[in-house]
């Protein structure tokens, strides 16, 4: 699902505040606000290096196929659209259907926690907005809680 299903993917507009420039807004995705293509990518990168370097997600990494690179870039694909940035995921494979996806995959609470390790760490390294950074922190923690398939 969308991170913006509830707002309209359109290109940012002048704000009339800073406030405003610092919120996602319909105008103004978190995917423009952590820097477009080039944040996505950049928390992408982070997320997949902190996986393959920290002994915290060596369980997770494990079911990773190696080498990680075309995964590394279908995440990126996918990040720009659940974002709302262009729905490079979308266009290339379809729906995600990540819950589907995974399933061939054990999924446990462990998992989920090492891959929110992951992207915390991510997200702290490379969002300077701390609310945005919280806010997309919650939003990926609900993204990872429906992906648990399995008990430990």
């Amino acid at each position: 699902m969308n991170l913006l299903s509830k707002l309209k993917k359109r290109k940012p507009t002048v704000a009339q505040n800073s406030v405003e420039q610092n919120h996602p807004t319909p105008e103004n995705s978190p995917y423009f606000l952590i820097g477009g293509e080039k944040g996505t990518r950049a928390l992408a990168e982070r997320f997949y290096d902190i996986m393959q370097t920290e002994p915290e997600a060596a369980a997770l990494l494990n079911i990773h196929p190696q080498p990680m690179d075309s995964i590394r870039q279908r995440f990126f694909e996918y990040l720009s659209g659940w974002l709302g940035g262009p729905p490079l995921f979308e266009q290339q494979y379809g729906h995600p259907r990540l819950r589907a996806r995974h399933l061939p995959y054990k999924v446990t609470p462990q998992m989920r926690d090492q891959w929110m390790y992951c992207m915390n760490k991510a997200l702290e390294e490379t969002v300077e907005n701390k609310l945005l950074r919280q806010g997309l922190s919650q939003s990926f923690e609900q993204l990872a809680n429906h992906m648990v398939n399995q008990p430990d």
